[in-house]
């Protein structure tokens, strides 16, 4: 099944036009043509089934025959994550845990953070083309980067986590991870948090995990704190 998105689709919608992109790919590339069916998300997790009332590969017109509603997780998961220096290591991550199924991603600032901007709208783009590759009908939510400090200033809900390598008590995510309750993990650059990041995250109730006996590189401690809690609410 192939799966589009297209964010402004609600119950209120009967018929609708692709935009040029996607109109070019479901006549030239999918060859779909007057008649054929074709399957839409609006990333709130609505999948609908679309007849192709006019195949025009500028600008396709589809109507709504049907519709279906997921059921939201019990849980959600907000991966507090900061860029690492190789960008595509970053949007590595943005994809795969899109496909296993975080539903929040902030980006942060860190003491020992390398990179210091990210490019929002292509996080975006990524996350979208994960959802659709996926068939997933929730599209993440993707923050823009703020300081670890500001973050830590928002009001987080659920179970709170800090994953870092310094020395100290720590257990493994897994036996603190709990089913169908909310989760946010914080996890840092490629020199890990400053201890007084650490002592901050502590003042803040965040209690330091760790996420097996080797050490890990950001994207790859991100990838295993999803798979965690996936696996934990499976």
């Amino acid at each position: 099944m192939q799966l589009f998105y297209n964010p402004s689709l609600d119950n209120s919608y009967k018929q609708f036009f692709f935009p040029p992109e996607e109109s070019k790919h479901i006549t030239r590339v999918l060859r779909k043509k007057e008649g054929d069916v074709v399957h839409i998300t609006n990333g709130r997790g609505y999948l609908y089934e679309a007849e192709i009332l006019i195949a025009d590969q500028k600008k396709c017109k589809a109507q709504i025959v049907n519709e279906h509603k997921t059921v939201p997780k019990r849980y959600r998961l907000h991966l507090v994550v900061a860029p690492t220096k190789m960008n595509d290591r970053y949007e590595w991550f943005l994809e795969k845990a899109t496909e296993i199924g975080v539903d929040e991603i902030t980006p942060i600032l860190c003491d020992h953070s390398e990179r210091k901007t990210v490019k929002l709208e292509r996080m975006e783009r990524i996350v979208q083309a994960a959802m659709k590759q996926s068939l997933r009908t929730f599209m993440p939510k993707i923050n823009p980067m703020i300081s670890y400090q500001q973050f830590l200033e928002q009001e987080n809900k659920g179970l709170k986590f800090i994953a870092h390598c310094a020395k100290g008590e720590k257990m493994e995510l897994k036996r603190r991870v709990a089913a169908d309750k909310d989760v946010t993990i914080l996890i840092g650059p490629e020199g890990d948090f400053s201890k007084s990041e650490i002592d901050l995250a502590s003042k803040n109730r965040y209690v330091p995990i760790a996420l097996g006996k080797h050490r890990l590189r950001t994207e790859t401690a991100a990838i295993v704190a999803c798979t965690i809690v996936a696996m934990i609410n499976s």
